[in-house]
């Protein structure tokens, strides 16, 4: 069943924020990013050492607004597949999380 997580003004272009919401029955931190007209939904949790990445609630983003950043360790993540290219953790990936746009609103799956 599908959950509305917000509305596409709530997020702004390159813009993020954080969310909590059942993915697979569990309760988690989420993070959602636009980036270029894309929406992106990741679990909020640096693969490295499992802390949320968000230095400020909902602000993941770098300086430049063009890769998800871990407040823990600096560490850098692709937005578009949350591979990390920077940081301790490379090579590894944050967790996606299927989501969709529909009536100007982001949807969880």
């Amino acid at each position: 069943m599908s959950q509305r997580i917000c509305s596409l003004d709530e997020l702004g272009e390159h813009g993020s924020a954080g969310f909590t919401a059942k993915v697979n029955g569990e309760l988690q931190r989420l993070m959602v990013v636009c980036f270029d007209g894309e929406v992106f939904a990741y679990i909020n949790e640096c693969p490295h050492i499992h802390s949320p990445l968000d230095f400020n609630p909902g602000q993941f983003l770098n300086y430049d607004k063009n890769m998800i950043m871990c407040a823990t360790h600096g560490a850098l993540f692709n937005i578009d597949d949350g591979e990390c290219v920077h940081g301790p953790c490379v090579g590894k990936a944050l967790k996606p999380v299927q989501c969709t746009v529909h009536d100007e609103s982001v949807w969880i799956d």
